[in-house]
């Protein structure tokens, strides 16, 4: 059997002979107009189709790889009779073969209800035909697709024998005629719903003009096809199949990490506005009981997989049930969260027996809330910014397919109006994923900033106080979620999905870097200034400084930090430009159904793949992945083992990504002997074969858990403080967590105490909190580089240039001088510094500290009177002119930046510490200032000659990494305008499978990820 087949499972279900006839009789002699039954059913097609004589006859044996995918069914008596059922292949039940094969994912017990949710009638109106989709979910929340097709036909005209339908070309009375109704259930791994819909409509074409012929028949050959037809492989290649009259097309998953999309995206935008998309999606990410009600079954699991696809790569993680039968109402009783369906002829029942049920009339629109028994269950408004974008971006969606047409001529050709409606749907399709993934990041894109990886991490409390008081509520709800919870793992796994894309790409260079190396956050003069204009901003007020696990600590009144009410520039949230969609037709599959019809169509298969590559531009790699794939897969079909373990081997150097390994390993371990040995003497072969082996008997463990950050109850030793200091997210150099130490132990016993920790930690929040509240005037902003950050001020202050507060900021010191219109005076930029000493000044009887500061360029001396701030003031300003110098010298800006976290903390040590030796502690940390005076670092001429820029791979990480291989990759230096242009990449291989990436244009680091856990040895372009 193909291991990526359409098809799962094809059931066909209605109504015995027997019952058929009862039911006519009954309802002839009461003379009603309908009479139910319990439907049942009559016929289950499972794969492979073809007779064991005809497997042995030809070199097709995949049961060893799918064995353990299969399990025996037997069917119950009471479910399916065996006068009434036929067997695997079509053929009549017979007693000794009663055990079946179903796959372990579908139970067809309950499969009737669903199928017929509506009840099973006998009546005498023929009805439409009626389409509806069906979701299983297993325990371990896999879940399996059913395309459902319910139609009529005349009993009088049809004889059922044995579950066979046979039509009779009799003379009828249309007021005797009766109509029973049966149903086609395909059952798929994936969610083909379009594609699968399209396959039962062309499948009812056959079905009904045809006299004397079985049904059965026709639907075994319609799941042999289906049977033989592959999934694609992620990527931008679909497959086409000529089912006739219809063009059906199995599209792809965009990437591996992308869910399969084949439905109608903008469906919830036809039945609900903007606005009301926000609210349900809310509560699917609150975790809710959910019910959808609708007139049309259809409509149920359409629209509810849609708010799945919307909240994508967060995934529901509780029961999923789009439609209930009438019989199965009392799910909604369920205690936990879950996402249900109901006919709308249940809404008046569901919403009396059920209490907090959130309430969804998918044919009005509306959306309410049944009774509840707790206090506070409204839904809570998303983020403001956030809920703005995606409602402008949703108002300007083309949501009308017909406004597309309107320029157009009317096309005689069904294909290509098929194909034309296809590439509209694909392209509104897109648009709406990119506005949904948009949406999801720009409310949880601020969650990195609070997570520590190392330790796995995440300070919650210091998260919620981020965020915009009208949307704590919202926040505060979604982090208790499992969702959420799930979320996180992914984060702190640094697992590369849409959502780390999207959050990339749209994050601007100084973010990232900051982001990447651990700098503390700091408003720029750049988000100072839009910040500014954002009117929510003005309005909202601080939560407080309260922390994780201390109740004692009061909250106080003050501006809040609106990191969610930040303004987004939609521009870079623009969906790039689509890659264009390639598709491969599939061979016509011949019957009747023998081996050698099959094989026919497997060699068509691969012959067709194989003109495919060789005309293929060597460019287009990606492509070329695809097809590699599929025939892999055929030659795997036809038992050419060398041959499908050669193509997979060109997959795995083309694009890993998709690459089957699970697939591939089980077709090693069933090598036999002579292919194995043939394999061992070529290369490649024995190379790929060692990988995939020895990769398995690697023992990887996956730590999964998620820690809330906690402040310390008990002393702690040095080990124990470098992990929660890196915990708190303050800072991650375990040797300047190891100087942070010393300075808090100065006078006492080398351990620190729990109160000792609150405090340093208490401060260093505040004084974070109050630099970004700081708010400078436009004419100050204008003399700072717009990247620039203020990260420490003064207290008001007499100087020789005026009375103001002195303020630090990485590159220069001035002063933002007070009084009816606050200015700005420049001091120095730290490079033009010549010195920095404490003196004094008398004024009356008192001596007052006053700090100086000499310019290498200038006569005057900038002079201070800081008083008790004039000893920490020396130490920092020492510091940052020793770290810019030593950044100077080394062309490397990081040390600059470990400069500014020294004067940071030092600053927090100050006003965290009652001691008298608070300064000797504080200069603990002037580690460049004592660097340079003890041991200063000497570069030789040559390197100062030659050295451009340095680069550290290690920035960020807890301690220096070795590099193990380096990857120069070309590009465009200059930024050009032309589709495909990039700049050039440095990619470093450090210790521990971790990879940063560099951009070779300004050497900015972009970007950092893990490949696993082992050294690596080899990076390749």
């Amino acid at each position: 059997m193909l291991p990526t087949a359409v098809l799962e499972v094809c059931v066909l279900l209605g109504a015995s002979r027997e019952k058929a006839r009862e039911a006519r009789q009954l309802a002839q002699q009461k003379d009603v107009r309908t009479v139910p039954l319990e439907p049942e059913i009559l016929s289950v097609f499972v794969p492979p189709f073809i007779s064991k004589e005809d497997l042995q006859a030809l070199p097709l044996n995949s049961n060893a790889l799918n064995k353990a995918k299969r399990r025996s069914f037997r069917k119950k008596k009471e479910k399916f009779k065996t006068e009434d059922a036929k067997a695997l292949n079509g053929a009549p039940k017979t007693p000794e073969d009663e055990d079946i094969t179903i796959p372990k994912d579908v139970d067809l017990n309950g499969l009737p209800q669903l199928c017929f949710p509506g009840g099973f009638y006998i009546t005498c109106e023929s009805r439409e035909d009626h389409f509806h989709f069906l979701v299983f979910t297993d325990v371990f929340g896999n879940r399996t697709y059913g395309v459902v097709v319910q139609y009529y036909q005349t009993i009088q005209e049809g004889r059922l024998y044995n579950g066979q339908a046979r039509w009779d070309n009799l003379p009828h009375s249309t007021a005797d005629s009766y109509f029973v109704p049966f149903a086609v259930c395909v059952i798929s791994r994936y969610p083909y719903f379009n594609a699968l819909k399209d396959c039962l409509s062309c499948l009812l074409l056959r079905l009904k003009p045809y006299k004397d012929l079985e049904i059965e028949q026709h639907l075994k050959e319609f799941a042999a096809r289906l049977s033989l037809i592959p999934s694609p492989p992620p990527g931008q290649l679909h497959l086409l199949f000529n089912l006739k009259p219809l063009q059906v097309v199995f599209p792809s998953q965009e990437d591996p990490d992308s869910p399969l999309v084949d439905l109608d995206l903008h469906l919830p935008f036809l039945c609900f506005k903007p606005e009301q998309i926000l609210q349900i999606i809310t509560c699917i990410l609150t975790e809710r009981k959910i019910v959808f009600f609708c007139s049309d079954w259809a409509l149920l699991t359409l629209v509810s997989e849609c708010f799945m696809l919307y909240i994508h790569p967060i995934q529901w993680q509780h029961t999923f049930v789009p439609i209930l039968s009438r019989q199965m109402l009392d799910f909604v009783m369920a205690p936990t969260s879950f996402l249900m369906g109901c006919h709308i002829d249940h809404f008046e029942e569901v919403c009396k027996e059920a209490d907090d049920l959130i309430l969804i009339n998918i044919d009005t629109g509306d959306i309410a809330q049944s009774k509840s028994s707790e206090e506070a269950t409204e839904i809570p408004d998303v983020p403001a910014e956030a809920g703005r974008v995606f409602i402008t971006r949703s108002e300007s969606l083309q949501l009308h397919y017909d406004l597309e047409l309107s320029h157009l001529g009317t096309s005689t050709d069904f294909t290509e109006i098929q194909g034309r409606r296809r590439t509209w749907q694909r392209k509104l399709n897109s648009e709406i994923q990119q506005i949904a993934l948009q949406f999801i990041v720009n409310i949880f894109r601020e969650v990195k900033d609070h997570l520590n990886y190392e330790h796995r991490v995440f300070n919650s409390e210091e998260f919620l106080k981020t965020r915009a008081i009208n949307d704590q509520l919202f926040y505060r709800k979604v982090l208790e979620t499992y969702m959420f919870h799930a979320f996180l793992k992914a984060r702190l796994n640094q697992r590369m999905d849409a959502f780390a894309y999207l959050e990339q790409s749209t994050q601007n260079e100084e973010d990232r870097f900051n982001f990447l190396v651990g700098n503390p956050r700091r408003l720029t003069m750049e988000k100072m200034i839009s910040q500014r204009f954002n009117p929510q901003y003005m309005l909202s007020r601080r939560m407080g400084m309260s922390l994780p696990n201390l109740h004692d600590i009061k909250p106080n009144d003050g501006p809040t930090r609106n990191a969610s009410l930040r303004s987004i520039n939609t521009t870079q949230a623009k969906r790039s430009i689509s890659k264009p969609i390639s598709t491969f037709r599939i061979p016509e599959i011949h019957f009747p159904l023998m081996g050698q019809c099959v094989q026919t169509y497997y060699v068509d298969f691969t012959n067709h793949l194989s003109r495919a590559i060789a005309i293929l531009s060597p460019e287009n790699s990606a492509l070329l992945a695809r097809y590699f794939y599929l025939r892999g897969l055929i030659s795997l079909m036809q038992k050419k083992f060398l041959s499908a373990l050669s193509d997979f081997q060109n997959l795995y150097k083309t694009d890993i990504r998709i690459f089957p390994t699970e697939l591939v390993r089980k077709l090693i371990e069933n090598l036999p002997p002579l292919d194995r040995s043939q394999a061992d003497q070529k290369p490649e072969l024995k190379r790929l074969i060692s990988h995939l082996m020895d990769k398995q008997r690697e023992v990887i463990k996956t730590d999964d858990h998620v820690k809330k950050f906690e402040l310390p109850k008990t002393h702690m030793q040095v080990e124990d403080f470098v992990k929660r200091i890196q915990e708190s997210g303050i800072v991650k150099d375990t040797d300047t967590i190891h100087r942070l130490f010393d300075a808090l132990t100065v006078g006492q016993q080398k351990q620190i105490d729990p109160e000792t920790f609150k405090d340093f930690y208490t401060y260093w929040k505040e004084t974070e909190a109050e630099a970004q509240d700081v708010n400078l005037p436009p004419r100050v902003i204008e003399h700072l580089d717009k990247n620039e950050c203020v990260y420490k001020l003064s207290s008001s202050v007499k100087t020789n240039k005026g009375v103001g507060k002195i303020a630090l900021t990485p590159k220069r010191l001035f002063l933002l001088t007070e009084g009816a219109c606050p200015g700005y005076q420049d001091i120095a930029a730290f490079r033009d510094i010549e010195e920095v000493k404490n003196s004094s000044v008398t004024f009356l009887l008192l001596k007052i500290p006053t700090l100086k500061i000499k310019m290498k360029y200038k006569k005057d001396v900038f002079e201070a009177n800081l008083k008790s701030e004039c000893d920490l003031w020396h130490l920092m300003v020492k510091e940052m002119c020793a770290g810019k110098k030593m950044a100077d010298d080394h062309k490397d800006p990081q040390y600059l930046q470990q400069a500014l976290t020294n004067v940071l903390l030092m600053d927090a040590v100050v006003g965290s510490l009652q001691s008298s030796k608070v300064i000797y502690a504080a200069s603990k940390l002037s580690y460049f200032d004592r660097m340079k005076n003890e041991v200063p670092m000497m570069v030789p001429k040559t390197t100062t000659e030659t050295l451009k820029h340095k680069i550290n791979p290690s920035a960020g990480k807890t301690f220096p990494q070795a590099v193990e291989v380096l990857l120069y990759t070309p590009g465009q230096l200059e930024s050009t305008e032309k589709l495909g242009d990039a700049h050039p990449k440095l990619w470093c291989a450090l210790n521990g499978g971790k990879v940063v990436v560099f951009d070779a244009s300004s050497w900015s680091l972009q970007h950092s990820f893990k490949v696993g856990s082992a050294k690596l040895k080899l990076l390749q372009f």
